[in-house]
């Protein structure tokens, strides 16, 4: 076991992988790291300092000096401050996600990111959510997740979301994004999306959250990470 306790939950858009990591670490008691929003708000910041998508150093600059903080909202839901602004909601639209998928396949912003991400891994352990977690940012986590499903059930979630959240699209237009993230994150040179070596391929297909978060909870059980 590593002077940390670590879990890595990598996977796809919507693949669940966001919810589960947030109720593992508090079932556990465990820091969290939501990688993906440190590439979302990169996009973010980049976007609101008027840098050019197509701008890699740009935004590996802003990667490596923006303020970011993490918390809790009274309803113990994920909360996200950029420069002591609460950013919660600007992050998680569609056009950020596609902003953010774009910046995550610069090698220089990936670099810029490497040491900040590593750094959440403190006592008493850690659950790591992203799409390289296991691979590259901890390969030598104690577990390691890839959590998946079939596209037109991750699809459907997304737009469930984003219907809940007051945000109008089409399940057309949710299923077409999904596919060209899909495609980018995977065939991107830098980090692509792959299950690590070593990590256990779980399918959320039809699983309720609660049945995923028992299984992820059951293999840290079997590896001695919780009781």
């Amino acid at each position: 076991m590593s002077a940390v306790a670590i879990i890595t939950i990598d996977g796809p858009s919507g693949s669940g992988k966001g919810t589960i990591s947030r109720r593992v670490a508090a079932e556990l008691g465990w820091q969290l790291l939501d990688s993906g929003a440190l590439y979302r708000l990169t996009g973010l910041a980049g976007s609101r300092a008027g840098i050019a998508a197509e701008d890699e150093a740009g935004h590996a600059r802003i990667a490596a000096a923006m303020d970011v903080r993490f918390g809790e909202t009274p309803g113990a839901e994920s909360r996200v401050l950029l420069d002591g602004a609460d950013v919660t909601a600007a992050i998680r639209t569609e056009a950020a996600g596609e902003r953010a998928s774009r910046v995550a396949s610069y090698p220089a912003v990936r670099a810029a990111l490497l040491d900040r991400q590593r750094g959440f891994a403190e006592p008493p352990g850690l659950v790591a959510d992203g799409r390289d977690m296991g691979s590259v940012i901890f390969p030598a986590a104690d577990l390691k997740v890839f959590l998946t499903a079939t596209a037109a059930e991750r699809a459907a979630r997304r737009f469930r979301q984003l219907t809940a959240a007051g945000v109008r699209s089409s399940l057309e237009a949710v299923s077409g994004e999904i596919a060209a993230r899909d495609a980018r994150d995977s065939s991107r040179a830098a980090s692509p999306l792959k299950a690590a070596p070593g990590a256990i391929v779980l399918d959320s297909t039809g699983l309720s959250p609660e049945a995923v978060i028992e299984q992820v909870l059951g293999l840290a059980r079997a590896r001695g990470l919780a009781r």
